[in-house]
């Protein structure tokens, strides 16, 4: 090979390895960046705002305006069990857009003319809810639905019916959600023996004491602003004992309620003094007496 021609290449390489420590102590020691390769972004979708759970929601609570928000969701994945705002993108085939008036439908139904956000308010979680799962009518149920009762029932609790008057209700003053106390007039041994002596006395007992109103008649709840009900029927929350001393107290004659004072609310709840008392059976053995509680 001409040595001319080996001299040559020698210092091509010796000047592009010298090229290349110049260019590398410039960018400060370190090698050139690769190039980025950024992903493609994606095209814009119609979006909907749905009515999610902001939070987990566990079955029995009950929901609150700020138990709620709302959220993005891609248009052509809204289901018509949804609650939207009702800005739904226009539907390009005949399919879609009975899909968009059924959602639309829904969201009336459940909505009634108020704000979403209003119009969950009050109502009681039927299935678990996690956050960010969109509010379908299937998972809650409001005051006056089928449900709503066993829903709103505290474990272990029964509901059960008295006949009621305004006069034996505090004239209409009991409202669902309050407490009360369940009272019984009887008669009682008569007062003497002889001509003159008191025909007959009145005994009043209570049955039960600080037992929850969960309705008057139907209704379930209070109308805006009502500060009285006239019903029939009051609905109380009671356990399973407590229920059979109310039958029985039904049985023997009409029961009036007693409304409780708000601060008192955190008092025994339950059978009444005079119910325990009834369930208490007193055995004399050998001058000794005890006594044994007993079903009657």
């Amino acid at each position: 090979m001409n040595p001319l021609r080996v001299m040559i290449v020698l210092i091509a390489a010796v000047s592009a390895i010298g090229l290349a420590v110049v260019m590398q102590k410039a960018m400060g020691g370190k090698a050139p960046p690769a190039a980025v390769v950024q992903a493609p972004v994606a095209t814009d979708k119609p979006m909907t705002q749905v009515l999610v759970a902001k939070r987990d929601l566990v079955i029995g609570e009950r929901l609150t305006a700020a138990d709620v928000t709302w959220q993005a969701w891609p248009s052509d994945a809204i289901n018509a069990a949804f609650i939207t705002n009702g800005a739904a993108a226009p539907a390009p085939t005949k399919t879609a857009a009975k899909a968009a008036k059924a959602v639309g439908d829904v969201a009336d139904g459940m909505i009634g003319g108020v704000t979403p956000e209003k119009a969950i308010e009050g109502a009681i979680v039927r299935d678990p809810i996690l956050a960010g799962e969109p509010i379908t009518s299937r998972k809650i149920v409001r005051g006056g639905e089928g449900g709503y009762l066993s829903v709103v029932l505290s474990p272990g609790k029964r509901a059960m019916a008295v006949p009621v008057t305004s006069e034996t209700a505090v004239g209409g003053f009991v409202l669902p959600g309050d407490r009360v106390d369940v009272l019984q007039t009887h008669e009682g041994p008569s007062g003497g023996e002889g001509e003159g002596a008191a025909a007959k006395t009145v005994v009043a007992d209570t049955i039960l004491q600080n037992v929850r109103v969960l309705a008057l008649d139907q209704s379930t709840t209070a109308e805006k602003d009502a500060k009285t009900i006239v019903a029939a029927t009051a609905t109380l929350e009671v356990g399973p004992i407590e229920a059979e001393a109310l039958a029985r107290a039904k049985a023997a004659g009409p029961v009036t309620l007693i409304l409780r004072a708000y601060t008192d609310l955190g008092g025994p709840s339950g059978l009444g003094v005079r119910s325990q008392e009834s369930n208490v059976v007193r055995v004399n053995r050998g001058g000794q007496t005890s006594s044994i509680a007993v079903r009657p």
